[in-house]
């Protein structure tokens, strides 16, 4: 089906004729014909390296409030700090999945637009426009984490007499500790990326350094920022893989 609409796009026409763009091929070739070489200039890899600190400290500003939160919002998600007795504990769950999901089903960048509007064109609309989405993310992948610990461990704690607080710290958590971390990372290579994408709202690093190359027409400095930002993808899945192996050892 989607094969079709792409194809049916194509060759859609309106009354002006064909919607395809004729000289897209040649601008095709132009562009892939600027990675040899790229810009390797001293200058521009000064830029490039700018660039890639301030996208990496967006999006690490912007996890270290995502993480708390979500998890937070993702434990009162699972009901595990509530007896299962009690009338409230129902309502508690569905209102924070409620939450939860409204924080995820808006986009990171309407977050930043609205943001910007509020607040202006600076780091913090930035990085209030991931915290916010990912948290919402985190949480409900938590929850879900948390309530799928096995429960033989559980049991036993609670028979123990242990409290809904107790079997938290002492069995949910550290069951799901391995796939928590091991999502959080997952998130942080994905925050990276979206903190380049919000770049292009104006937001200086690795986006609003492609931008201005695409709109200059400097094919071979978009090519060095892109092979900034895999390498910078390549050695944080390098870092998050190695670090989550010594966790579980």
């Amino acid at each position: 089906m989607l094969l079709c609409t792409f194809f049916w796009s194509l060759t859609a026409v309106n009354w002006n004729g064909p919607i395809v763009h004729t000289g897209g091929g040649s601008a095709f070739i132009t562009f892939l014909s600027a990675l040899f070489p790229p810009e390797l200039s001293p200058s521009f890899i000064y830029v490039c390296i700018t660039a890639t600190v301030k996208t990496v400290v967006f999006a690490s500003a912007a996890m270290t409030i995502a993480v708390p939160l979500g998890l937070v919002l993702g434990i009162v998600a699972s009901g595990q700090i509530v007896e299962n007795n009690s009338p409230s504990r129902y309502y508690i769950i569905i209102t924070t999945r409620l939450l939860l999901g409204a924080m995820r089903s808006i986009h990171e960048l309407v977050w930043a637009v609205l943001f910007v509007a509020a607040i202006g064109l600076s780091p913090l609309a930035a990085i209030i426009s991931l915290a916010i989405p990912y948290a919402g993310i985190l949480g409900r992948i938590y929850s879900e984490l948390i309530q799928d610990v096995p429960n033989e461990p559980i049991e036993t704690l609670r028979s123990a007499g242990a409290s809904p607080v107790k079997l938290l710290m002492y069995g949910y958590i550290p069951l799901a500790l391995p796939d928590l971390l091991s999502y959080t990372f997952y998130r942080f290579e994905c925050a990276i990326r979206a903190s380049a994408i919000l770049s292009f709202i104006g937001i200086q690093g690795i986006g609003y350094e492609i931008q201005l190359s695409l709109h200059d027409l400097l094919f071979d400095q978009v090519w060095t920022l892109l092979i900034f930002l895999v390498v910078l993808i390549v050695l944080v899945d390098l870092w998050s893989t190695n670090l989550r192996r010594r966790l579980m050892d």
